[in-house]
């Protein structure tokens, strides 16, 4: 009994296949698989922008008219409205471009408006101030919701050494 089931080992081993060493298998699975993501990216349509990545670009348009507005009205501290304003219209032209980073940069100021807005609801002093700040958690939380939809269409950029490959 024990040699018929060295036979039927050595049978086996007789059976299967060589295989490819595996550097050689790696390189030609990668190969493989590269070529079919070239092929999958040609067949694609290009991308339009997303209607909430041009909403958003004009809610931070807005938001550097309306600081330049303040500025211009001659306020004590101008300080907070020069700064906003240049990051607005950065994140503006970002998002206008669809670039990643405009994206990145009106999710945070979407993020800073819902926390600051949640805590005017729980502190407000009358129903017609936390009905407003509700429309706005509101508001910035839908933009918010659409934009990461955004993002995952737009993905991140490549980087600049994946040009070598």
């Amino acid at each position: 009994m024990a040699q018929g089931g060295s036979r039927q080992k050595r049978k086996r081993k007789q059976r299967a296949p060589r295989r490819p060493s595996g550097a050689a298998a790696m390189s030609r699975g990668y190969e493989r698989s590269r070529r079919k993501d070239d092929e999958a990216r040609a067949a694609l349509e290009p991308l339009e922008r997303p209607t909430a990545v041009t909403v958003g670009a004009v809610v931070a348009a807005v938001g550097c008219a309306s600081n330049l507005v303040a500025l211009a009205l001659g306020p004590e501290n101008a300080g907070p409205l020069v700064v906003g304003a240049f990051i607005a219209g950065l994140v503006a032209v970002g998002m206008w471009r669809v670039r990643y980073w405009g994206l990145l940069g009106m999710q945070t100021i979407l993020g800073f408006t819902i926390v600051g807005a949640a805590l005017a609801v729980v502190f407000a002093g009358d129903v017609l101030r936390a009905v407003v700040a509700l429309l706005i958690v509101a508001g910035a939380g839908t933009l918010f919701w659409f934009l990461v939809k955004a993002m995952a269409r737009i993905q991140m950029p490549e980087r600049p050494d994946a040009q070598k490959r």
